[in-house]
């Protein structure tokens, strides 16, 4: 990926099968440090085209360390925290996403009880996700949870909670879509898991609670906004939770991504 202009990326498939590129993942290096906007999928053979992307580092403009100021490289995360998620798919907005990405970092710090904003670029949400003491503690979520889905071909995304509340939803229109995620996917949640862990005694979530994130976002009004040429985004915006429906227009607009978020 090469950096176009703010808040837009260039990327090409060079390859000959289609690449889904899913919301949230963030893109090192460059200029700045990035994530994607919204779900996308670059058809093979695709030529450059233009991606919406937000940055994910406040400040800095020049080449860090050893990295390409030139090029982006793939980090392998994606966005850990629903203010964050929210901030990138909903509000759409960079001072929001700036925000929301230090309000991160000081959750993490609080939680692991040490800064966690890396010396090389403070503002940098990428560096903070590198962070010892980030991952050593959320490492025991991921060994934990990492393995529930072994040898069950049939399941297609997952819900979460944190603290007996339901965060978010993630549903893929494909069993091995999915499982090609989820080590991705699992990694985040342990993260905001870290961010957000407290003291006490929380019930469990119910799957109810599950439906009932799920249907009130289902049941709002739907918008509809292009991703490319080839997908489109319907956003449904409930009063208690947001779904985000990525469909494929070349495969009948069936769904590729369902996203559901719990914003309260």
């Amino acid at each position: 990926m090469k950096p176009a202009m703010l808040n837009e990326l260039a990327i090409e498939n060079t390859g000959s099968t289609d690449v889904y590129v899913q919301s949230g993942d963030i893109v090192k290096g460059g200029k700045q440090d990035r994530t994607i906007a919204m779900d996308f999928i670059a058809p093979a053979h695709s030529g450059k085209i233009p991606i919406a992307a937000f940055c994910v580092e406040h400040g800095r403009w020049q080449q860090r360390g050893e990295e390409t100021a030139g090029t982006f490289s793939s980090s392998g995360r994606t966005l850990a925290t629903r203010g964050v998620k929210l901030a990138v798919r909903s509000k759409q907005d960079q001072g929001e996403v700036w925000k929301e990405v230090e309000v991160a970092q000081m959750k993490l710090a609080d939680s692991v009880g040490k800064p966690v904003a890396a010396p090389e670029s403070k503002s940098s949400l990428q560096l903070t996700l590198e962070d010892k003491a980030v991952k050593e503690s959320s490492e025991e979520y991921e060994k934990a949870l990492a393995g529930v889905v072994e040898g069950k071909n049939d399941v297609i995304g997952y819900a979460f909670a944190i603290n007996g509340k339901v965060n978010s939803a993630d549903i893929y229109g494909s069993s091995g879509l999915f499982r090609k995620l989820w080590p991705k996917l699992i990694k985040a949640s342990a993260v905001e898991a870290t961010s957000e862990k407290k003291e006490g005694n929380f019930g469990m979530a119910s799957e109810a609670d599950v439906f009932m994130c799920v249907s009130n976002a289902d049941a709002a009004k739907p918008t509809t906004r292009p991703s490319g040429a080839r997908a489109s985004v319907v956003t449904r915006d409930g009063t208690e939770a947001v779904l985000f429906e990525t469909k494929d227009q070349g495969q009948k607009d069936d769904y590729v991504h369902r996203n559901y978020i719990n914003k309260k």
